[in-house]
């Protein structure tokens, strides 16, 4: 009858148990590199709400930098909005029109929302033109790092 013989390899544990190991430690630290990441977008946002009138505004918010530099969102639900991202710094806002809606101040366009799916449609009165270019809003705002609430009041 033979017998096995058990050979001990000599070296560190993680020598002797082999890849198992190795595969062990790299997914752990895949994990920590991954866990830690987090989201600092977050970190700087201003959110609000844009209103004309009392009334909910539907468009896309943008912030102008004085560089050229543009951050930008749509407005939600009873005109709220939320940009992320934001550095400190004086800001030109613009307010416009989703694409397909009839703006104030401009021809009205042959558009149907009808056929829209309701996810889609507006969900409030788009702004008038003038807030749409850099030019002619008059809309500003002074950036601070962190979270803040401005929200936007539009005249028609």
């Amino acid at each position: 009858m033979q017998s096995s013989v058990f050979l001990r390899v000599p070296g560190p544990w993680f020598v002797r148990e082999g890849p198992r190991w190795v595969c062990l430690l790299l997914l752990s630290g895949l994990v920590l590199l991954t866990g830690c990441s987090g989201s600092k977008g977050d970190a700087n946002a201003v959110s609000g709400k844009v209103t004309m009138g009392g009334k909910a505004v539907s468009g896309i918010v943008t912030f102008v930098y004085a560089d050229n530099k543009e951050l930008s969102a749509p407005t939600g639900d009873g005109g709220k909005y939320t940009i992320i991202k934001t550095t400190p710094g004086q800001v030109k806002i613009l307010v416009k029109a989703m694409p397909g809606a009839v703006v104030r101040g401009e021809p009205a366009k042959e558009v149907s929302m009808k056929d829209a799916p309701p996810s889609l449609a507006p969900a409030g009165d788009p702004p008038p033109a003038k807030y749409g270019a850099v030019a002619t809003s008059d809309l500003t705002y002074e950036v601070k790092a962190g979270k803040q609430t401005h929200d936007i009041e539009l005249s028609p």
